[in-house]
């Protein structure tokens, strides 16, 4: 069991990484900051580079965290809310990805609030620093604040469609 967590934490955390590398730089096929930043307004969000900057520097960070399974609530946190953004943007495609949908950003939410329920399992700097085993009613505050913060960046950052059609 805890090979297969291992390799679920590395996968997801690593490509949640990757995502946040790409919103900020030219690595990884990245558009560079000013490519996320037009992204970003693109996708009707206001902030521009400050946006791209705390959307990259928190996939970085929570993705890190979890690959590394240290502090694991607060690493599923941060995936949840920053996958919950990207569900929002996703949403109008429906669920399925060939049409632009939110099914990816939906199976890294549950994938994090998986690994906050298991915890990171043996293989991780929580159980080499004696941090877990974590209560498994951690899991509805984590799922609650990652769900709450994505939804209150959109709510805060998201422009009304007329605006971010006219600037």
């Amino acid at each position: 069991m805890d090979t297969g967590i291992l390799i679920l934490r590395l996968l997801v955390g690593l490509l949640v990484a990757a995502h946040g590398v790409q919103k900020i730089s030219r690595h990884l096929g990245g558009n560079g900051l000013d490519g996320g930043a037009r992204e970003f307004r693109a996708d009707g969000f206001r902030g521009g580079v400050l946006t791209a900057l705390a959307a990259g520097g928190g996939q970085i960070g929570s993705g890190l965290l979890l690959a590394a399974g240290l502090l694991t609530p607060l690493a599923a946190t941060g995936v949840i809310g920053v996958m919950t953004v990207a569900l929002t943007v996703k949403w109008p495609g429906g669920l399925w990805v060939q049409n632009d949908g939110y099914e990816y950003p939906l199976v890294l939410i549950v994938t994090a609030a998986a690994l906050a329920a298991t915890g990171p399992g043996a293989f991780s700097l929580d159980a080499a620093t004696g941090l877990t085993p974590y209560p498994l009613w951690w899991t509805a505050p984590v799922l609650a604040a990652g769900v709450g913060s994505g939804l209150l960046t959109r709510l805060v950052l998201h422009r009304a469609p007329d605006a971010a059609d006219h600037g």
